[in-house]
């Protein structure tokens, strides 16, 4: 292979040293490539765009409140009283308390049922079962979120409270329960496609050592597709903590710190949806609280996201 003067490519096959380097641009790949990059582009600046539109607002708040109080005080009253009024307690606590215990509620029912669906579909359904079972779970996914919050409040709350003594048809049990459920498929979907991913050679040298299917798919399939898994689940823990229809609708609006998932309690997403409804004027202090919790969830995620990315590099096996 000679170099032109130029730097270019130019081969010697054949003693005839004919360029092989394109003379006319390609109009179709510079086309593709920028709609790519502004592809890219979009989504930066829409990232960027929700951090000034949630990040101005608060100027304006912790003008009024103090952050201090605002991350560790353990009273939210923004919906009481005067719109308008700053003389209020806006501790933040009950909210997130809420949200993490709906979450890890949640994390208890979608953990087991999920790993247990994609175990059964990636080493032990037969083919014809694969394909019935996965269209179905892939179809859960698909059902819109209000409908599982209405499911909680009408069809599961009223068998569950004789049960389990609940007192108030809202609850965070229920609620935080239907929503495990809903990110079962989720957790199901992404920790088979990660299970099939492990190659059959690591299952044939399990077998071949005699081990049966059970030890094979826990000590050999499920530590090898572990930063899969690791993924899915932090992407259920993820859509969990940003879920708003299901605890909007059963768990309740009533802001308080409590240790009991039976008791009524409102989290950040059910706060932000019943002030975005309209419940709040413009320009009112519970207006620009939205702001607040919005950036805190915001933060939040963040943070689940980044650890995430975190273990899954940690874990991560490259074959």
């Amino acid at each position: 292979m000679a170099v032109t003067t130029a730097g270019r490519p130019r081969s010697s096959a054949g003693g005839s040293g004919r360029d092989l380097t394109p003379r006319s641009p390609r109009v179709g790949e510079k086309i593709i490539e920028s709609l790519l990059a502004a592809a890219a582009g979009l989504s930066v600046l829409v990232t960027v765009g929700i951090i000034v539109a949630l990040v101005v607002p608060l100027f304006t708040f912790f003008a009024h409140v103090s952050p201090i109080e605002f991350l560790t005080g353990t009273t939210w009253t923004a919906s009481f009283g005067d719109k308008y009024s700053w003389d209020k307690d806006w501790g933040v606590l009950p909210l997130v308390s809420a949200t993490f215990m709906a979450t890890g509620i949640a994390l208890a029912v979608a953990i087991p049922v999920g790993l247990g669906i994609a175990m059964f579909l990636s080493e032990y359904a037969t083919v014809r079962a694969r394909k019935v079972i996965k269209p179905v779970l892939e179809l859960l996914a698909g059902i819109p979120t209000v409908v599982y919050g209405f499911l909680a409040l009408t069809a599961l709350t009223p068998i569950l409270q004789p049960l389990l003594g609940i007192p108030n048809i809202y609850n965070l049990l229920v609620a935080g329960i239907v929503m495990g459920f809903m990110i079962v498929p989720t957790v199901a979907s992404l920790s088979e496609d990660a299970m099939s991913a492990v190659p059959q050679a690591l299952r044939a040298g399990s077998y071949a050592l005699g081990a049966n299917r059970r030890i094979t798919t826990l000590q050999v399939v499920f530590p090898a597709a572990l930063s899969g898994i690791i993924a899915a689940i932090v992407l259920g823990l993820s859509r969990a903590v940003g879920e708003t229809m299901i605890l909007a609708v059963a768990g309740g609006n009533l802001a308080r710190l409590t240790a009991d998932p039976r008791d009524e309690a409102q989290t950040m997403t059910a706060f932000i949806a019943q002030i975005a409804s309209g419940d709040a004027p413009q320009g009112s202090p519970v207006y620009y609280s939205l702001f607040a919790v919005g950036a805190l969830l915001f933060v939040i995620t963040l943070t689940i996201n980044l650890i995430s990315i975190r273990l899954v590099r940690r874990f991560r096996q490259v074959y």
